[in-house]
């Protein structure tokens, strides 16, 4: 089957040579001029072809995907189809389908997991859209994900990027579980050994998974973490995540509270913690730190 992929970086790129590998004809387009692209324009990419034409769009999210699809209806034929495969909000394909209907190209939306070991492990997919679209680009999708499993039709348009939101979610919440527990283990004399306990959960245990297995691995190259800042960011799906449950008043604790665990990460210095500190030297004359110095102090 042919495919136009637009955005050829480390996600991108990898998922074109999957594709390659099983046999599709794919047309590479990228606007980077040093990627290594097929194409020099989407209107190269549509001229090489077929209709009806299937193009998978891999760019960041926002305003990079918004302008990418508003270019590719402007170009494409009625009966094409337009794949964002990229972490956009589900809100936002909401507003491509009903953009594009009126040209006559169908769109369907794909939340991706996989990071980097997806061209040899396969990609889980999350897809929204009607069904007659996700059969015409069902070759492609079998092709991407893993042997067994790992593909959902999960829905209308928009399904698959909340979906693929509410699994990220999951994730903040599974790794900061993960980094506790570990925190929890290095803290205490009685635990000699807490890199080889992490890797011991590996089998036979109720939390063992892939995110352990990563884990276990950054731990072998770099014992006890020594060498990673404690500096975490978040891509927007965990906020999106939380703001769906709120509209929906669906409590999500555990979720919102590793959201913003990333955020005190990034804190130089809490000014909450300076204004308890203060809080407790004046109801309780409690000593508290000063500028430059670790050791609390009394304050007069």
């Amino acid at each position: 089957m042919q495919i136009g992929l637009i955005g050829l970086g480390k996600m991108g790129g990898n998922m074109a040579e999957r594709l390659r590998r099983d046999g599709h004809q794919v047309v590479g387009f990228d606007r980077s001029p040093s990627a290594p692209r097929d194409v020099d324009s989407l209107q190269g990419l549509v001229a090489a072809l077929q209709a009806p034409r299937v193009v998978w769009v891999m760019v960041p999210s926002g305003e990079p995907t918004r302008a990418t699809i508003a270019d590719l209806g402007d170009v494409l034929e009625p009966g094409d189809v337009i794949i964002d495969g990229g972490n956009s909000r589900y809100t936002d394909d909401q507003a491509h389908a009903a953009a594009l209907i009126e040209k006559g190209v169908k769109f369907l939306d794909c939340g991706v997991s996989g990071g980097v070991w997806g061209l040899t492990e396969g990609y889980a997919l999350m897809v929204g859209g009607d069904a007659e679209t996700v059969a015409l680009a069902q070759p492609i999708f079998d092709s991407l994900k893993p042997t067994e499993g790992g593909f959902v039709h999960a829905g209308a348009v928009g399904a698959g990027h909340f979906t693929k939101m509410v699994h990220n979610g999951i994730e903040y919440g599974i790794m900061q579980a993960y980094g506790e527990g570990y925190e929890l283990l290095k803290a205490v004399d009685l635990v000699e050994r807490p890199d080889e306990v992490m890797a011991s959960w590996q089998q036979g245990t109720v939390i063992r998974s892939w995110l352990l297995d990563l884990l276990v691995r950054a731990l072998d190259s770099d014992p006890g973490l020594a060498k990673i800042r404690a500096y975490a960011q978040d891509s927007g799906e965990g906020r999106w995540t939380i703001e769906a449950a709120i509209q929906n008043a669906v409590p999500l604790p555990v979720i919102t509270a590793a959201l913003f665990a990333r955020f005190a990460s990034r804190q130089d210095e809490s000014v909450a913690m300076k204004v308890v500190a203060a809080l407790r030297n004046q109801f309780g004359g409690h000593a508290v730190g000063h500028e430059g110095s670790t050791a609390p102090v009394p304050v007069s």
